[in-house]
């Protein structure tokens, strides 16, 4: 049985990476970049004024010129106007071209107009510079402003447009497979069931919480424990996904067909079993073409911890992310597990003013309590070879979100 550590790194190890492909630029949000965006020009391209006002030269006004005569109106957008001498100035408006001859902007509250005659106060001073975004003082032409391995947000996304990206290269989606199994496992429409069964949810929180990291091309099924009905469908979604997930049916019971069957599909097992707890039977393997199969145990706890402790890193690594930084908090209360396992305890979360994160253990009723999930934040991973852990304990924290 692998330790978890052990486990993290088999499967690390083991992940393909997802090819890349060209995306539209309106459709690249909250995709992986994999390719680098450079700036096409110098960023601001020219000298960009900053405030409404009178663009003039800063010399004349340190020579003592106050009255400046408008020689024109430009706005954003327009082709620049120039000035020939000190006694002249354009009226400008934010985000217009620096008028040629110019080199600051003086804002109207700092002037008074009469006609096409401004004047400054007497003791105006003003520097070259001052009210003017220069050009190239951001970044300059052929600057990397998006590197590879960012998921692509809002502020990256106008970064490309800026540059005229209008489309980027990406990671594809990866196609994934949820297989849901167990005859105990009814439509959650069902109006009323029978004793023996319960509602189908660890596919649906599986496909949940692929949505909120970002995969969305996900397809959920359910399998009775037929083995020739598992064998069939999983020929079909091995060859045709990118990664597979399947809940139940891991263990070492009669109706556990799960192995065997991913054996003779070829599946190289490469983990079964992990000490955990929550978690214990997680199964892990890959295809003869090299996709990856995560099976999770059957109760809700111990599937949708295992996928977030194991599957959504593993999708990060496959579309060029790095590992998330790894994130801790502290013990509010003291808590003992005797086990010689890894404790994947759950826990709501508290921030301190002094930037402290307080973890306080709300500990679900059995590993099918999914129920008890819903007001907890994460869980804290309290290592095998302690059994005591006092308040104040620090431990690795995984966030559900």
């Amino acid at each position: 049985m692998n330790r978890v550590a052990e486990a993290e790194q088999i499967v690390s190890q083991s992940l393909p990476r997802l090819p890349a492909e060209d995306c539209p630029l309106a459709n690249a949000h909250g995709r992986v970049l994999r390719a680098e965006v450079r700036a096409d020009r110098d960023l601001p391209p020219y000298d960009r004024v900053t405030m409404d006002g009178f663009a003039l030269r800063s010399s004349a006004v340190a020579a003592g010129v106050r009255r400046f005569e408008v020689v024109g109106l430009q706005a954003a957008g327009m082709i620049p106007i120039s000035i020939a001498d000190d006694a002249h100035c354009v009226e400008i408006a934010t985000g217009a071209v620096l008028p040629a001859g110019a080199d600051c902007v003086v804002p109207y509250e700092d002037a008074s107009r009469e006609g096409n005659i401004v004047t400054l106060a007497p003791d105006l001073s003003v520097a070259a510079g001052e009210s003017v975004h220069r050009r190239a003082s951001d970044h300059r032409a052929g600057d990397i402003l998006l590197a590879p391995g960012m998921r692509l947000n809002a502020r990256a996304v106008a970064v490309a447009a800026a540059c005229g990206a209008a489309t980027v290269r990406v990671s594809v989606l990866p196609r994934i497979a949820i297989v849901a199994t167990g005859d105990e496992l009814a439509e959650v429409e069902t109006p009323s069931l029978a004793a023996h069964q319960v509602r189908r949810s660890n596919d649906a929180a599986l496909r949940a919480g692929l949505l909120a990291a970002g995969y969305h091309r996900v397809e959920s099924l359910h399998l009775r424990d037929v083995r020739a009905e598992i064998l069939t469908a999983l020929r079909r979604i091995v060859a045709q996904f990118d990664v597979l997930l399947v809940t139940g049916g891991v263990s070492k019971g009669k109706f556990d067909f799960l192995p065997s069957v991913l054996a003779e599909l070829g599946v190289e097992k490469r983990i079964h079993g992990v000490s955990q707890r929550p978690g214990k039977p997680f199964w892990f393997g890959m295809t003869p073409r090299h996709t990856p199969v995560f099976a999770l145990p059957g109760n809700p706890v111990s599937a949708y911890t295992c996928f977030r402790r194991y599957v959504l890193p593993a999708l990060r690594q496959m579309s060029g992310l790095p590992p998330a930084p790894a994130e801790y908090a502290v013990l509010a209360e003291p808590f003992a597990f005797a086990p010689d396992l890894t404790c994947f305890l759950p826990v709501r979360v508290e921030s301190m003013p002094d930037g402290v994160r307080r973890a306080f253990p709300a500990g679900t009723n059995t590993s099918g309590d999914l129920a008890g999930l819903v007001g907890t934040d994460g869980f804290l991973e309290l290592p095998a070879e302690k059994c005591e852990f006092p308040a104040g304990t620090p431990a690795r924290f995984w966030s559900w979100a």
